[in-house]
């Protein structure tokens, strides 16, 4: 089947398919935020008045309730039972709801710390777990297509061993489209696993550095829905091919309405998580040859379109930078842009 027709097809049926499973929650629909919102804070060595480090989930979740948020999708690593129990008790005080973040296991031997943590996370009160089978970029790391097939080969493995821990505790393993996987790909590994227990994180930006169009996106990881990354992009171009960088929502050319309404549609208690990176721009090298050597199907057509894209849509002022800020700088600009798109979340988006 091409993509076209994967495309069509996916939609289509999207009502007719059983839900990835995730238990009920009873909590606020409001926006919860991702702990990379706060990659400047989170165990930052900066002594700042006005913005202390986020040293744990606890410091977090306070933040983010007095901020309006709705929730926090956090790092789940070495938490004892007892802070997981603490973890739970402040979320319930604070009417929070709580998704944890974790990486996979590469063998069996690792299985036994990966379930450690699904069991904390779960006593901490979440549902969902969300992870990534890549830690970086497709496109940078790796350098010929046999590096990627043996990457893809032991990512399912990965979640092979991840899936029966996960339907052990009744938790719900969310991947995440990580600047790794097209949405095409990553929606044909979920149905290959066939598990009830394991779904899609849909990232509503990432994509955009793998020459996928930002709804049809939506649209192929929507039925294996579990949990989301919400995000507004802004885009220029450049020699080698464009920038792509995290904006405040309603900044940026992402129809974020209609990409909540599609989502909503499928899943109705769906939770939506702000990931606002604040960053200098990426590059996106789509006209230099190494780019592609990890695309075998590679279509003019995609870059052509992504191309377009960019160009009706480039960015007013320059995309915004910080790597020339100050430290404390950097905090403000961070947390302004986390408050900013909460805002909007709240007026535009209905996530109250």
């Amino acid at each position: 089947m091409d993509r076209r027709n994967f495309l069509k097809h996916t939609s289509r049926a999207a009502m007719a398919m059983p839900f990835v499973k995730l238990p009920e929650f009873s909590g606020s629909a409001g926006m919860g935020i991702v702990v990379h919102s706060y990659g400047h804070r989170w165990n930052s060595r900066v002594e700042s008045k006005k913005y202390p480090a986020f040293g744990d989930a606890m410091e977090l979740m306070e933040h983010c309730h007095e901020i309006g948020a709705g929730g926090v999708q956090v790092m789940v690593r070495n938490w004892g039972q007892d802070f997981a129990k603490k973890v739970r008790d402040r979320r319930e005080k604070l009417g929070l709801y709580i998704e944890g973040s974790i990486g996979l296991p590469k063998t069996k031997s690792d299985t036994g710390n990966f379930e450690r943590e699904v069991t904390a996370a779960r006593e901490a009160g979440a549902t969902v777990i969300r992870t990534v089978c890549l830690s970086g970029r497709r496109y940078e790391n790796f350098l010929t297509l046999e590096d990627f097939q043996a990457f893809k080969k032991n990512s399912i493995a990965s979640l092979q061993l991840a899936e029966p821990v996960m339907r052990r505790h009744k938790m719900t393993l969310a991947l995440e489209n990580h600047k790794d996987w097209k949405a095409v790909e990553l929606a044909e590994i979920l149905k290959d696993l066939d598990s009830e227990w394991m779904g899609a994180t849909l990232d509503f930006g990432n994509n955009i550095a793998l020459m996928d169009d930002p709804m049809e996106v939506v649209h192929a990881l929507a039925p294996y829905l579990v949990t989301t990354h919400v995000k507004d992009m802004g885009v220029e171009e450049y020699p080698d091919g464009f920038l792509l960088s995290e904006v405040p929502l309603g900044e940026g050319f992402l129809d974020l309405k209609k990409m909540v309404e599609i989502c909503r549609e499928h899943r109705a208690d769906v939770k939506f998580n702000l990931e606002m990176i604040t960053r200098d721009p990426l590059r996106i090298p789509c006209l230099t040859e190494d780019y592609w050597s990890t695309f075998p199907d590679a279509r003019a057509k995609e870059l052509a379109s992504t191309l377009r894209m960019v160009r009706q849509n480039h960015y007013e002022a320059s995309l915004p930078e910080v790597s020339h800020l100050s430290p404390e700088q950097r905090l403000a600009a961070e947390e302004k842009n986390v408050v900013q798109s909460l805002q909007f979340s709240k007026k535009d988006l209905g996530l109250e």
